[in-house]
């Protein structure tokens, strides 16, 4: 008989050959993206001192209140925009993103298309 993984196993795969290829340093931080089934998270994490430089999720009260739903395509790129002019206002203008292991389509990749939008460059 043969067994399937589960999606989740699969993307931490995934997840984890993609971090042994690249990492955030201090010129160029990693714009990091969770995407659960109720929320989207993005985080700028510096990874040569382990810390979070940028964050914004669909949590956040400013988030929130300009979509209706939190888990669809115009959430993500809502949270795309504000993490981008957080970093912009910061002085990070490149980042490496990581994608988490989810596939570049739906809400990931409108994330991503926002944040070039607003001004961060990868």
């Amino acid at each position: 008989m043969v067994s399937k993984k589960s999606r989740a196993l699969v993307r931490e795969a995934k997840h984890k050959r993609t971090r042994n290829r690249f990492s955030g340093t201090t010129e160029r931080p990693r714009l990091a993206v969770f995407r659960s089934n109720n929320h989207m998270y993005a985080q700028i994490i510096d990874d040569t001192v382990g810390k979070t430089l940028v964050s914004a999720s669909t949590l956040d009260a400013d988030v929130k209140a300009e979509v209706e739903k939190t888990n669809n395509v115009e959430a993500a790129t809502v949270v795309g925009t504000v993490v981008a002019k957080k970093a912009l206002e910061k002085g990070i203008t490149t980042v490496v993103y990581d994608r988490g292991g989810f596939i570049y389509q739906g809400k990931v990749k409108a994330l991503a298309e926002a944040a070039r939008e607003a001004g961060l460059q990868f």
